[in-house]
């Protein structure tokens, strides 16, 4: 599949899904329609994972002088991720219900519980590699990046199902691929564009 056919399944997936799809039988519906409708959200989610493993390869130098910076993109990544499902999830389901949402009010309240939840998880982050590497500079990237990825995540969760409803796509199926690729690519910069600067 070229970049073309891929993008003229897209402008398909476009034409053939409406809000209607939200109560579209899971249960009931064919196997062979349902991998149809996933699979090319999945094809985007595999090129970012591609693009990711790239991105990483780049700050080798980075790696090298420090290998225990690679002990925690594991957990950067993951928390990022499961803060941006949270979120994600409750407004999807708010939009197959057909609820009115003011985006901006609903977007700046996200933000808040983001930000909140990234100091917490910074702090706690911050003494938990302080305590064991007995590295002030590691610590201090680690909780740093947990602020910044947490506070972003929640912006994501609602931004990108926002974009693809308003497309009349299904955000159900089409978001959760989109927003957990470009989650784990953006904290996978910040964390290492904070350890360049504080750690190397």
């Amino acid at each position: 599949m070229n970049f073309s056919q891929f993008c003229i399944i897209i402008k398909n997936m476009k034409l053939k899904h409406t809000r209607a799809y939200f109560k579209e039988d899971v249960l009931k519906g064919r196997i062979d329609h349902l991998i149809e409708h996933r699979i090319p959200w999945l094809v985007l989610g595999l090129l970012g994972g591609i693009i990711s493993t790239i991105v990483i390869s780049n700050y080798e130098e980075i790696l090298s002088s420090d290998i225990r910076i690679a002990f925690f993109i594991t957990v950067i990544v993951y928390l990022s991720d499961a803060v941006g499902s949270q979120t994600e999830s409750v407004y999807v389901r708010a939009l197959a219900s057909g609820k009115e949402i003011n985006i901006k009010k609903y977007l700046f309240r996200e933000s808040l519980i983001g930000s909140g939840l990234g100091i917490i998880s910074g702090i706690a982050m911050f003494i938990f590699v302080l305590f064991w590497m007995k590295s002030l500079t590691i610590a201090t990237t680690v909780g740093l990046t947990m602020f910044i990825n947490l506070s972003i995540a929640p912006v994501l969760a609602i931004l990108i199902p926002s974009l693809i409803n308003r497309e009349k796509m299904d955000p159900a199926l089409g978001a959760g691929p989109i927003s957990t690729i470009i989650q784990d690519m953006i904290s996978i910069l910040v964390y290492f564009l904070i350890a360049s600067i504080i750690v190397f």
